[in-house]
């Protein structure tokens, strides 16, 4: 599973790619920013027109990986990681860099969890969605990183638990983009330490990213609550936790 160190060295090679969102905390599946790999069976290799860039196994009849490109679903066509990497069992740090690609200046983002060695139901939300506002519309490096993201309402997990954690960014042009990190559930002494190096909210001009809280009312009397309201408060407290995080 890729760690900031070997983003940094993919830096350049990333800017001349259609490349999208990058979790950077605590990890992701793998580089899935433009293609991830190429058709066998075919040649020369190429992706099936329509397949959004999945082959399809007649003989097994399932899909056949690494062919990751960011709008599939459920995880940007990247196969579960061989190798987890360990988070709090009680929550922990979950850091995005959201703009690698124009028309991300105003986006929706969804954080969920799937539960299991390989789930396939991701909807259980960890926050509310919120969007954020870039500082360009263009292609820009900011990054963001809420230091401590809980767990999903009412889930029961134990250490050497495994999961998974889908973040989505629904750009202001209309696609979906997909990103996982499969975890294994760890004490927190024996998780990676989130420091300025690996958990960052940029405050450089051209690298600003804001908050916006999508929707929450307390008038609608009659309607059934979508999540519950401890969550609903979550997000501003993650903000100022971020404030008081100013060193990362």
């Amino acid at each position: 599973m890729m760690r900031l160190s070997t983003l940094v060295a993919l830096t350049t090679t990333w800017t001349f790619v259609a490349a999208h969102t990058v979790i950077t905390y605590p990890g992701w599946r793998g580089n899935n920013l433009h293609s991830n790999g190429t058709v066998e069976g075919t040649d020369p290799p190429q992706i099936p027109p329509g397949s959004l860039g999945i082959n399809w196994n007649a003989t097994t009849e399932t899909p056949t990986f690494p062919y990751g490109q960011q709008w599939m679903y459920p995880c940007g066509g990247m196969p579960t990681s061989q190798n987890r990497t360990k988070w709090p069992v009680k929550g922990g740090a979950i850091g995005v860099q959201p703009g690698w690609f124009s028309g991300h200046s105003q986006a929706l983002f969804y954080i969920n969890m799937g539960f299991g060695n390989e789930p396939m139901n991701m909807s259980h939300p960890m926050l509310p969605v919120f969007g954020i506002n870039g500082p360009s519309n263009k292609m820009y490096k900011g990054e963001f990183c809420f230091p401590q993201v809980p767990l999903p309402v009412n889930a029961s997990v134990q250490v050497g638990d495994n999961a998974t954690i889908q973040i989505i960014e629904t750009a202001q042009h209309g696609a979906a983009l997909y990103n996982c990190v499969d975890i294994t559930f760890a004490e927190p002494e024996d998780v990676e330490q989130v420091t300025q190096d690996n958990c960052r909210n940029s405050t450089e001009p051209g690298k600003e990213i804001s908050f916006n809280l999508v929707f929450t009312t307390s008038s609608l009397n009659a309607a059934p609550s979508l999540l519950p309201s401890s969550i609903l408060h979550v997000l501003p407290a993650l903000s100022a936790l971020m404030v008081a995080f100013a060193w990362i």
